[in-house]
């Protein structure tokens, strides 16, 4: 008895081909429908549910719509259904980034801001392939409708598990979104012809052969879209995201999921080029026994390269969850693992459950505006960095959002939450009052407070490899958090908080970095409050702008 069915599910008649290679489709569709529109949109909670409601829309539409017109279901009906599916497909990785570029600037609120353009992209075709399940149980040949339905909807949800799977864990890793498109709509294609065989007729080999040869075009010449960061030396999908290597002005940076994340100067690879990146240094001014740092987050590995140039005692653990990353940096961004710096391909939080390692200085570089690590920003993670760190050790966050106004909820959540464990926090917006952007955030375990005119004074007085006066004057220390919550692991409404970010322009100054000052002739330090920004444009000729959506 389990043979015969073992038999029924290897030789499959051509409607359950069809509700096979529908559901592997379909389902094949909806996760790279996620990295299509990570680099615009991101991957937050809003971007997949989005996706997830399309998808489920439109097929519950083809199945609707299929349901009525069963009774003229054919394999010819069914042949038309795949042929039309490849070439939305084609069109789909031609066009693309430019309906991606185009969608991202309606008005529309935030969290809905991804809506039309997975709708526009994905909707059709997932909506064509809802047509086959009811095709397929109308030629079953059945009399129990009831049978008929269900071993369709199960032939059907088999092959969309091998389609997540498939996609999930060999496509995406193995291949890029172009490429990935290409695949799935030459098996279209291709069921398109089994189904019509032995009489393939001359009008459904002219539209195969046509739409081949758009796919192919495709695949070839990539989605159309405006793009002027530079010229792509490496452009990768990994099991974690989009990654993409542009050089431009001699200046190579680091994409992920299309925002700039690290960026070094060929000529003078130690040279902060991002101005955030020399905050790096700040720690150094709050303690004089710094020899051993971990960073959660490599990306360009630009923290622990200078670290390792300009520090000769200092020893860097790098903790990287995306191995192709960890790839790139040594291929792309001069990084080599020696006595000095060691790599761990893992996530952060899993790194130090397991170490017993302490360090003087843990950096967090781990969050991005789109797309933020929950369980690296809660009360119970920043308790575990404090146990990791020495006892007068210090936690270093780079966070991505504003330090004031309607954006600044997630970091304002963050600062209350690393104050619940840590006595001393202080943080350093980079780029002015108001704009997202990189604010640098200092936690000691020693509760002493340092002033900022005790900074000022040990940035004069200390040689810790850059001059930091502009950066020290953007101190702050208090903060109001009466309307944001502390983040704990069994609540951290992180996507919530970051929603005010979406559609904002990502301010990303360029550093005009000198290691020692020409003259001592710096701003007078402010007065002790938060109102220290002045010091900072929000734009200007060395600003980079990225303008991200969720």
């Amino acid at each position: 008895m389990a043979s015969t069915s073992v038999r029924s599910w290897v030789r499959m008649t051509r409607p359950e081909l069809a509700v096979f290679v529908s559901g592997v489709t379909s389902m094949g569709l909806e996760i790279l429908a996620g990295r299509m529109v990570a680099p615009e949109f991101g991957s937050s909670i809003y971007t997949w549910g989005s996706i997830i409601g399309v998808f489920l829309a439109a097929l519950s539409l083809g199945y609707h719509r299929g349901g009525q017109r069963a009774s003229n279901a054919s394999n010819t009906a069914l042949v038309w259904v795949f042929i039309a599916t490849a070439a939305y497909i084609a069109g789909l990785i031609l066009l693309g980034d430019f309906f991606l570029q185009a969608t991202a600037t309606l008005p529309l609120p935030n969290r809905f801001a991804s809506l039309p353009a997975v709708t526009l992209l994905f909707g059709p075709p997932t909506y064509l392939l809802g047509y086959v399940s009811p095709y397929a149980a109308e030629l079953s040949g059945q009399s129990d409708v009831g049978a008929a339905s269900g071993h369709v909807y199960a032939v059907g949800t088999v092959g969309s598990i091998i389609g997540a799977f498939a996609t999930t864990y060999l496509l995406i890793p193995s291949l890029s979104v172009v490429d990935i498109g290409l695949v799935f709509g030459v098996i279209s294609v291709g069921t398109a012809l089994y189904l019509a065989r032995p009489s393939v007729s001359s009008r459904e080999t002219v539209w195969s052969v046509g739409i081949v040869a758009l796919l192919v075009l495709a695949a070839t010449t990539g989605s159309i879209g405006l793009d002027d960061r530079g010229t792509t030396v490496y452009h990768t999908q990994t099991a974690y995201q989009e990654l993409r290597v542009v050089d431009a002005d001699g200046t190579r940076t680091l994409y992920l999921d299309g925002q700039p994340h690290s960026a070094m100067d060929l000529d003078d690879p130690t040279r902060h080029v991002f101005d955030y990146t020399s905050y790096f240094h700040v720690p150094f001014l709050l303690s004089d026994d710094i020899d051993r740092v971990l960073f959660v987050g490599g990306g360009g590995f630009t923290g622990p390269r200078v670290f390792l140039e300009k520090y000769p005692n200092v020893t860097v653990d790098v903790v990287e969850i995306d191995p192709e990353v960890v790839s790139v940096a040594k291929e792309y961004f001069d990084v080599e693992e020696s006595d000095r710096l060691n790599i761990y391909t893992m996530g952060g939080r899993q790194y130090l459950q397991e170490t017993n390692q302490t360090y003087d200085l843990i950096v967090l570089d781990a969050y991005r505006k789109d797309r933020v690590p929950f369980e690296l920003t809660t009360v119970e993670f920043m308790r575990l960095t404090s146990e990791r760190l020495d006892e007068d050790g210090i936690l270093f966050a780079n966070i991505i959002s504003a330090p004031s106004g309607p954006a600044s909820k997630f970091y304002r959540a963050e600062y209350k939450t690393i104050n619940q464990v840590y006595p001393q926090v202080y943080s350093f917006p980079t780029a002015g009052s108001v704009v997202v952007q990189n604010i640098e955030v200092v936690a000691t375990k020693n509760a002493t407070l340092v002033t900022r005119n005790e900074l000022q004074q040990r940035n004069r007085q200390r040689d810790v490899g850059v001059y930091l006066a502009s950066e020290v004057s953007t101190y702050r220390n208090s903060e109001p958090t009466d309307d944001v919550p502390i983040l704990r692991d069994d609540r951290a409404p992180v996507d919530s908080l970051m929603d005010p970010m979406v559609g904002q322009r990502y301010v990303i100054q360029q550093s005009n970095e000198s290691d020692r000052p020409e003259n001592d002739s710096s701003r007078s330090p402010p007065s002790e409050n938060n109102s220290s920004e002045s010091d900072r444009n929000e734009v200007g000729a060395n600003v980079i702008a990225a303008v991200a959506r969720r």
